[in-house]
């Protein structure tokens, strides 16, 4: 068909002409390795010095050094950091070292930044997530096999010497069925000829199964209390005040165990939640600095 002259303007347009496609990509991958890289060496530097101060802070005597509500509010604060850091250099390098695009609105430009910034930031934490699987692995395969090392020439020795003492204990001390076993031979009046190592696993079976149901009946108190006697020559109430006395000191070391695997627990949420918030930091900086880089890149 004839061409159409446009009133008003010089420029002619062919009816079947078709919009022209960039053959250039608006991924600059290389511009994103190179930024992602230096995203990553600066992490490193900061996880190490953070590390160093980390383990000079805290200190295993009591009341010395940062408590573990600082100590994990500040390593909170410091993942927070290094992603703000890293994922800055990362994307500002990436949005100053891409080539220019021209011919398009400054809208898609920018797009195109933040875009590369944040393929930026994740090219760096799939690679880190990577090193750190690799090294973990590295050093949990190492330490497996010196464990091995010694547990194999302790693995006999030992083995023979629980095979003894439960020998000597009339059963095994974790055989679940064994507390049941001595309710049926309980005698009201415990000799006190009997063997120590009997009395002595008798009384850890009792106290194992009771604190591991939460409390200890009167039955068995009453029980541990003739044993007491018996092997002891106190009286019967000198005896249970005993058996009570050390069931309340079970019940406080389980506690304190309870407590510290708890905050253990708490502990490692608050890190997974602060790594994750951090990470979604370093998204959206490395976004605007990629954005930053690239205008500058443009201007300059």
């Amino acid at each position: 068909m004839p061409e159409v002259l446009m009133v008003g303007t010089s420029d002619v347009y062919a009816e079947n002409e078709q919009p022209v496609e960039t053959s250039t990509s608006g991924v600059a991958w290389p511009a994103i390795i190179g930024g992602a890289f230096a995203a990553i060496a600066l992490t490193l530097i900061l996880l190490a010095l953070g590390s160093g101060l980390g383990l000079a802070s805290v200190s295993p005597w009591p009341n010395f050094g940062a408590s573990a509500a600082t100590f994990t509010v500040t390593t909170a604060v410091w993942l927070i950091v290094t992603q703000w850091l890293a994922s800055g250099l990362g994307g500002y390098l990436t949005g100053r070292l891409r080539t220019k695009w021209v011919g398009l609105h400054t809208h898609e430009v920018f797009f195109r930044d933040t875009a590369n910034g944040f393929l930026t930031w994740a090219a760096a934490t799939v690679i880190g997530a990577a090193f750190l699987a690799a090294a973990a692995s590295s050093v949990v395969s190492g330490a497996a096999t010196m464990v091995a090392g010694v547990a194999s020439g302790a693995a006999a020795g030992a083995s023979q010497g629980v095979t003894q003492a439960a020998a000597r204990s009339g059963g095994n001390l974790a055989d679940p069925t064994a507390y049941f076993v001595d309710s049926l031979y309980r005698n009201d009046h415990p000799s006190a000829n009997a063997a120590d190592q009997d009395v002595r696993a008798q009384s850890t079976r009792i106290l194992l199964n009771d604190m591991w149901n939460g409390d200890v009946p009167a039955p068995d108190k009453a029980y541990l209390a003739q044993l007491v006697a018996a092997r002891t020559g106190l009286s019967q109430a000198d005896a249970v005040k005993r058996v009570d006395e050390v069931i309340a000191q079970e019940k406080a070391a389980e506690m304190k165990a309870r407590q510290a695997a708890d905050s253990a627990r708490k502990a490692g949420a608050y890190l997974s939640i602060f790594t994750a918030l951090s990470m979604l930091v370093g998204a959206f900086i490395a976004c605007v600095a990629a954005a930053l880089g690239g205008q500058q890149r443009d201007e300059y």
